[in-house]
């Protein structure tokens, strides 16, 4: 187990007010873990700044699926990607969101400039409707 250190935190009334609320929403069991997990996620967002830091994302896109040439484009940048590049896709999943349109969720691991590059590769694919990139360092 690791070692933890106690630290003390001087905030403003109100202002540990409003954290206490906002962790009791978000079902916090203690401050002490929603301060670790400030911490952990402001570090990760330091460490995507680095474009040779190790990261993982889901690319996530709305499409028509009558649109063949991008399903078909979307199957071959995925399949390109499985173990021979930099940047691999780990997982996919198909969603149908209706009679015309799909939702796929791409996961990418690799390097974080590798990611943006390839991610921004698939938003802009011909036929997507909407799209994002939700990446986080490892």
């Amino acid at each position: 187990m690791t070692q933890l250190e106690r630290i003390g935190v001087s905030l403003d009334k109100d202002l540990l007010s409003r954290f206490d609320k906002l962790i009791s929403e978000q079902g916090y069991q203690s401050r002490s873990e929603a301060i670790r997990d400030l911490v952990r996620r402001q570090l990760s967002e330091q460490r995507l700044e680095d474009p040779k830091a190790k990261g993982v994302a889901a690319v996530f896109l709305v499409y028509d699926h009558h649109s063949t040439k991008l399903t078909k484009s979307l199957i071959e940048l995925q399949h390109s990607h499985m173990t021979s590049s930099t940047i691999q896709v780990i997982s996919s999943l198909h969603v149908h969101l209706d009679e015309h349109d799909c939702m796929e969720i791409i996961v990418l691991r690799g390097r974080v400039s590798e990611i943006n590059h390839v991610a921004e590769h698939i938003l802009s694919m011909k036929g997507v409707k909407l799209g994002r990139l939700n990446i986080v360092a490892m």
